[in-house]
C-alpha cells in the first residue's frame, strides 16, 4: 500500500540508529536508486509506526520523498519487538576476495560498503608507503612490489589480525 510519508511515525523505540556519513549515503542511495524503494518497503503496524526501516524514513524525509510503498503489520506487541531487531541483524559476511576482484571499490565505497581496515586498494598501498622522518639516519623504506596474490593474502591477514596498522605490517613482514 502506498501512504503518504507525513502519516508514517517514526519508532522513538528503535534501538538502531545511522550516524552523519553513513545517513548522508543512504539518502545519497534514495535519490540516486528510488526504484529499490519499491522492492524494499517500510514496514509499519497498523498505528502507522516503524517496525522495519527506521532508518530509511529519515532518509525519505531529507530526500524529499512524499509517498512511500509500506508493508502493514498486525502482530503482537512481542512480534513487533522481536521483528525490529530481527530485521537488522546481519547474519551473512562478505567475500572480500570477491569484492576486491570483481567490483569496483570507489562504487563499493559510494554505495556505503566498508571493507575493514582501508576503503579502496589506494589506501592499502598508503598502508606500505612511509613519511620521510625528520632525522636522516633513522630512516629507511620498505618497498614492496606485491601481486593481486599478495594483495589478497594481506587482505586476509587484515581481517585475521587485531591491532593497529603497524603492528599489522610488521607481523606480515615478520619484524
Amino acid at each position: 500500500m502506498k501512504v503518504k510519508i507525513e502519516k508514517i511515525k517514526e519508532n522513538p523505540d528503535n534501538p538502531r540508529y545511522i550516524r552523519d556519513e553513513n545517513f548522508k549515503k543512504l539518502v545519497k542511495s534514495i535519490q540516486e536508486f528510488p526504484e529499490m524503494l519499491a522492492v524494499r518497503k517500510l514496514v509499519v503496524n497498523k498505528d502507522m509506526f516503524v517496525l522495519g526501516g527506521n532508518m530509511r524514513l529519515k532518509a525519505l524525509k531529507e530526500a524529499g520523498v512524499k509517498e512511500i510503498e509500506v508493508e502493514v503489520v498486525d502482530w503482537s506487541e512481542e512480534k513487533q519487538r522481536e521483528f525490529i531487531v530481527k530485521d537488522n541483524l546481519g547474519y551473512g559476511e562478505w567475500n572480500f576476495e570477491m569484492l576486491a576482484n570483481e567490483w569496483d571499490a570507489e562504487s563499493l565505497e559510494d554505495w556505503g560498503l566498508r571493507i575493514p581496515g582501508f576503503d579502496t586498494m589506494e589506501n592499502l598501498e598508503d598502508l606500505f608507503k612511509m613519511d620521510e622522518p625528520e632525522e636522516k639516519e633513522e630512516s629507511f623504506k620498505i618497498i614492496l612490489d606485491y601481486t593481486e596474490d599478495d594483495y589478497n593474502s594481506v587482505l586476509e591477514a587484515f581481517k585475521k589480525h587485531s591491532g593497529s596498522r603497524e603492528e599489522i605490517v610488521a607481523r606480515l613482514l615478520g619484524l
